[in-house]
């Protein structure tokens, strides 16, 4: 919140009763900060579409909201004017994820739920701010023994879904902001009591004692282990039928896999380039192979270390890839390391030197009994040998002709 007259830049906004913003929205610059444990994060923003517009299917609303709760750390539920129970039953569309997720899992799924009712009117029943909206919180997921037992259900999934639920009223931003067809979000405009409790808004999620790190299945996802959240994921929602939840929890378990399966093969190609990296010596087969061995051992221990979903069966088959992609990693090792033998490499020349050599030895010596046979012998041989060391030295070390690339056809991307 700068100077009074500036205008609000970021994401894109307007006011009016049509949407704005379409599908999933991330910053595209990373926000960095450290933890009072010392620890560094990122922290990446996303604003996704409303649910329920005139534009969307129900399926649109499933996907973008699920998707955006189950790669956040915390979810903010934008709600206006109050909590109604048709909001609850909208949450129903991923808290049924959510419950079966806890079947395979422990803990809850989902880590924060913040709840943000904004132009709230009603003050002088519960207060502007977290302490209010923690008073409507309450009052709105208790379980009654009237209720209808949906009610009860739909309140109990919501609770079980998620490891924090809060709550802040916002006042109304005022008039001008509600009714100006060219309010462009500069902070004259905008009512100071809107303002106070933003400020206490953003405080109360974004200083670094507030922050909640991403974690998924008890662990905390590294940035560069989120795209292959991100990609199976997608795999699930671009399908032509609305995910089912064990899907998603297929494909979360299939991410948590794969980041273990990266983690362990780092882990074996940082002990293998201590042995054989490009600056170290030939090693003897047996001898790499006992430290292939002694690599993979560490790596599989690793992958079974870390904490993944799926269960045992996911993870034998896992475990079965990543044995298979280390043997192949091994095997182009080894090729390197032949590489660098020495003996090997100079066995052909040698051989052919011997040969012409020997083609000359035997065509001295039939020069020097007059034996003419011996002499013809010896120079084909000679020459023989000779002619074919040039035709080796020149394959070894002439370099390939550049290749000519085809013509290629475009493809449109898939996103």
């Amino acid at each position: 919140m700068g100077s009074e007259e500036e205008p609000l830049e970021g994401f894109s906004w307007r006011g009016g009763s049509e949407r704005d913003t379409t599908g999933l929205l991330m910053w595209s610059q990373p926000f960095h900060a450290t933890l009072p444990s010392g620890e560094k994060v990122v922290i990446l923003l996303m604003d996704t579409q409303g649910t329920f517009d005139s534009e969307s299917t129900v399926r649109d609303n499933a996907t973008v909201f699920a998707l955006s709760t189950m790669i956040s750390s915390v979810q903010i539920y934008n709600l206006s004017q109050n909590i109604e129970e048709d909001d609850l039953q909208h949450l129903q569309l991923f808290t049924e994820y959510g419950r079966l997720a806890q079947q395979s899992i422990m803990g809850k799924p989902f880590q924060r739920l913040q709840l943000l009712v904004r132009d709230w009117s009603f003050p002088y029943e519960h207060p502007y701010g977290a302490e209010g909206g923690h008073q409507l919180l309450v009052k709105r997921l208790e379980v009654q023994e009237s209720q209808h037992v949906e009610l009860q259900t739909l309140r109990r999934h919501v609770a079980a879904c998620f490891q924090e639920l809060a709550c802040f009223l916002l006042p109304h931003p005022g008039l001008t902001v509600a009714t100006d067809p060219h309010f462009n979000g500069k902070l004259t405009d905008i009512s100071p009591e809107f303002k106070t409790y933003l400020k206490q808004l953003v405080n109360m999620l974004l200083t670094p004692e507030n922050l909640v790190p991403k974690l998924i299945g008890g662990q905390k996802v590294k940035a560069k282990d989120l795209l292959l959240y991100f990609k199976a994921y997608m795999n699930v929602f671009n399908g032509s039928d609305l995910p089912e939840p064990k899907s998603i929890l297929e494909a979360t378990a299939e991410a948590n896999n794969l980041s273990a399966v990266a983690e362990a093969r780092e882990v074996y190609a940082a002990l293998m380039e201590e042995v054989c990296g490009g600056t170290r010596p030939y090693l003897p087969p047996p001898h790499m192979r006992r430290e292939h061995e002694r690599a993979r051992d560490k790596a599989l221990h690793a992958f079974h270390a870390r904490k993944k979903m799926g269960g045992e069966q996911l993870e034998h088959e896992y475990t079965q890839r990543l044995i298979q992609e280390l043997e192949e990693q091994y095997e182009q090792l080894a090729a390197h390391n032949e590489g660098k033998n020495i003996f090997k490499m100079a066995g052909t020349p040698i051989v052919l030197t011997i040969l012409a050599l020997l083609g000359y030895l035997v065509s001295s010596v039939g020069s020097s009994v007059g034996l003419q046979t011996a002499v013809a012998l010896g120079q084909v041989l000679a020459i023989t040998a000779a002619a074919m060391l040039a035709v080796w030295a020149y394959s070894r070390y002439t370099p390939p002709a550049p290749l000519i690339p085809l013509p290629t056809k475009s493809f449109p991307h898939t996103y």
